[in-house]
């Protein structure tokens, strides 16, 4: 199979969480520990930092590689989900992993994710863990997928684990109070392997605290930490919590003998994207009018950005909004201004919600607009409403903002 049919065959062959929801959703690692012992356990090969959190994990995950880029290392990087193209899960120093290689991997391994049932996310996980193998990386910074206890990334032994923040988010697999998703999540804390807490609720500090009591895990809060000398190229102000996870996460790594400098430091934050190539972090896409977009799509999520999006200063505000059906809408739909125009859509996966049906839920909120038959219609529209001082926002989704970056 060429790319494209790989591709092909890896989104249409199982089932994907990110694109059908709760079907494709397993409940344990059994399947995944069978897949890594079937490629020879390609996991125990790599040093590793493991991350995990409802809102963050991602620009800490990019942060964290950055800096061990610009400190000399060969640096794997694993995310999900991808915006444009698949191989954005997968990267050794900001490089997307080549197409013969996920080329080569599905085509010599499809028989047995067939006959054994793999996932699609236990498949992306496998052929990561195989490709840093396989290029010997130095260290990987692998983000979770979804939870942590039962997430497929969860067979490594990091040499830190991370933990940014709580939320409701999957309430129907991880749980519908915060005390029962920290304990998802908190299932990625190993036996004797220091963790850092980057945000605490008096919900769930004491979950962190009782297990990693009981695993004799070095736990620590990065709140105490002082950011203030420091920044990055991913903007908005929530980033500042971000980046004193990251503090916290490479103070451990110094004390472990990683050869990371203050200007190492400094110089990674300073050039994440760049080194990096993450996309969709309160990024801005045009300046007349000025268009920006962004990722966040939780309910703790959306609370940061909109927060932000006060900051900025505009005649008028457009935004463009589409969500999963899976969404909660009468606690997310409360956060958004009412002083703005908006434009529904559907994202273009089986999983979005219909755009009549959002604005029809959105209405009950006062928030005034129409609907439209695709993200491409509706960001459009938004576009050509705009006078040169408004301002343009697209979020909701991840999948809404891949279909305008």
């Amino acid at each position: 199979m060429n790319y494209s049919e790989t591709i092909a065959w890896l989104f249409a062959q199982l089932p994907m969480y990110q694109r059908v929801g709760q079907s494709a959703y397993k409940a344990d690692l059994a399947a995944t520990i069978h897949l890594a012992d079937y490629l020879n356990n390609p996991e125990n090969s790599f040093k590793n930092v493991h991350v995990a959190g409802t809102n963050g994990k991602g620009s800490t995950s990019h942060m964290l590689a950055s800096v061990f880029q610009e400190a000399g290392y060969k640096t794997g990087l694993y995310t999900s989900p991808h915006l444009k193209d698949f191989r954005e899960r997968i990267k050794i120093n900001g490089e997307m992993i080549p197409k013969k290689n996920v080329s080569e991997f599905v085509e010599k391994h499809k028989s047995f994710f067939e006959n054994n049932q793999i996932s699609f996310f236990e498949m992306a996980v496998g052929l990561a863990f195989d490709y840093f193998r396989n290029e010997k990386v130095d260290i990987a910074i692998i983000e979770v997928g979804m939870g942590g206890r039962l997430d497929s990334t969860n067979i490594i032994s990091p040499e830190v684990s991370v933990i940014t923040n709580i939320g409701l988010d999957h309430v129907q697999f991880l749980g519908n109070t915060l005390e029962k998703v920290a304990v998802e999540k908190g299932g990625i804390i190993k036996s004797g392997i220091p963790v850092v807490i980057g945000e605490t609720l008096p919900e769930t500090k004491p979950v962190f605290e009782k297990i990693a009591s009981e695993r004799v895990a070095a736990i620590t809060f990065a709140e105490t930490f002082d950011a203030a000398d420091y920044t990055s190229d991913l903007k908005g102000i929530y980033q500042k919590k971000n980046i004193k996870t990251v503090l916290a996460t490479l103070e451990i790594l110094q004390s472990k003998d990683w050869n990371i400098s203050e200007e190492n430091i400094k110089s990674g934050l300073m050039n994440t994207i760049k080194n990096t190539g993450l996309l969709g972090r309160w990024q801005i896409l045009n300046e007349s009018p000025k268009v920006i977009c962004d990722t966040g799509h939780n309910k703790d999520g959306l609370q940061l950005v909109l927060e932000q999006l006060k900051s900025e200063s505009y005649k008028n505000l457009h935004i463009v909004l589409g969500v999963v059906n899976d969404k909660d809408l009468a606690s997310v739909l409360p956060l958004f201004p009412k002083n703005a125009t908006y434009y529904f859509c559907k994202p273009r996966i089986p999983r979005g919600l219909d755009a009549s049906l959002l604005l029809s839920q959105a209405r009950g909120f006062e928030l005034v607009g129409e609907d439209y038959i695709s993200v491409k219609e509706a960001y459009n529209a938004a576009v050509k409403a705009a006078s040169i001082n408004d301002l343009v926002f697209v979020g909701g989704s991840t999948f809404v903002v891949a279909e305008v970056v």
